[in-house]
């Protein structure tokens, strides 16, 4: 807008002075050298800005070009690849509240010798376990890939990689009902992106690991699944306590009831005792106080008879 201002400015003094043949006025020409000052100051601290803004955006895709090598790198390393998952993992069971001992244990063998990553510690002695290792390989390689072919090649291998994980998940034993484990197990996704893809490339892959009883959860999935699971493990714990309530509670009626009984047979004993009482203080008190009383009249008169005695004919 300055810059505007300035070329009217000077437009208007270079007309004026072509169609008057006369030179502009030196209060004009100093006006525009103000205005050319100005302009030039504006200009610098705009470039200045400028500068700085160039500065900080270049640091920042700087860093974040760091960050994605280094994702990059992790997911190019198997071993980093499973500890960023069960970092992840371990992430979503801190904020669901659960405990390490208390509400899962990990790396601990199933009977039949295979280890999963997680297991699930649920009321009754079940168990529901977890495997976070999952195959990412080939979903990096279709992001870096450099033509639309190679892309849906890794994208049709890494599809395939998901299919095997599931179908591997179904041999290791980690669903037996009868060995005390719950009907599904997890595989855990460590990114929401993922499992965003794997829903949308292949829908019906998801319908497959239901079939296989695998329940694939992303970290929000995850997150919900556990919080039912806690639910459900309150509502149980809940349940069996509430058996024991109504066991002390029955047991509590049964002794209420000979409590009763009993209060009933001292009551009674009471009232007999009261009955005796009254009788001891009432007609064998006053039979006993004739006698004395009469005792006493024979005390105070001497020992002598009483008149009726002594008129003797």
């Amino acid at each position: 807008m300055e810059i505007l201002m300035v070329v009217g400015l000077v437009a208007g003094l270079v007309v004026g002075w072509a169609l008057g043949r006369r030179r502009p006025p030196a209060s004009d020409l100093a006006g525009v050298r103000a205005e050319l000052g100005r302009l030039q100051e504006s200009v610098a601290r705009s470039h200045g800005e400028l500068h700085q803004q160039l500065v900080s955006t270049s640091a920042q895709t700087a860093s974040l070009t760091a960050t994605a090598g280094a994702l990059r790198e992790v997911l190019a390393s198997p071993k980093a690849r499973g500890q960023w998952g069960e970092r992840m993992a371990e992430d979503v069971l801190r904020l669901a509240g659960l405990v390490e001992g208390v509400s899962y244990v990990k790396q601990r063998a199933t009977s039949l010798g295979t280890i999963p990553d997680v297991t699930f510690l649920l009321p009754s002695g079940q168990v529901l376990h977890m495997d976070v290792k999952f195959p990412v390989s080939n979903y990096v390689r279709s992001l870096e890939a450099a033509s639309e072919a190679e892309r849906v090649a890794c994208r049709d291998a890494f599809l395939k990689d998901v299919r095997n994980r599931v179908r591997e998940l179904t041999g290791r034993g980690y669903v037996d009902p009868a060995g005390g484990t719950l009907d599904y197990v997890l595989l855990f996704l460590p990114n929401e992106s993922i499992y965003a893809y794997v829903h949308e490339q292949d829908p019906a892959l998801l319908d497959e690991a239901l079939r296989r009883k695998v329940v694939l959860c992303s970290p929000l999935t995850l997150y919900a699944v556990l919080a039912v699971v806690r639910q459900a493990a309150d509502a149980a714990a809940l349940e069996r306590t509430s058996g024991e309530v109504l066991a002390v509670l029955g047991t509590f009626t049964q002794e209420w009831d000979r409590f009763c009984e009993s209060l009933d047979k001292v009551g009674r004993a009471v009232d007999g005792m009261e009955r005796a009482y009254g009788e001891l203080a009432g007609t064998r008190r006053r039979a006993l106080e004739r006698p004395l009383a009469r005792v006493e009249e024979l005390r105070r008169s001497g020992g002598e008879p009483p008149e009726r005695l002594r008129a003797v004919p």
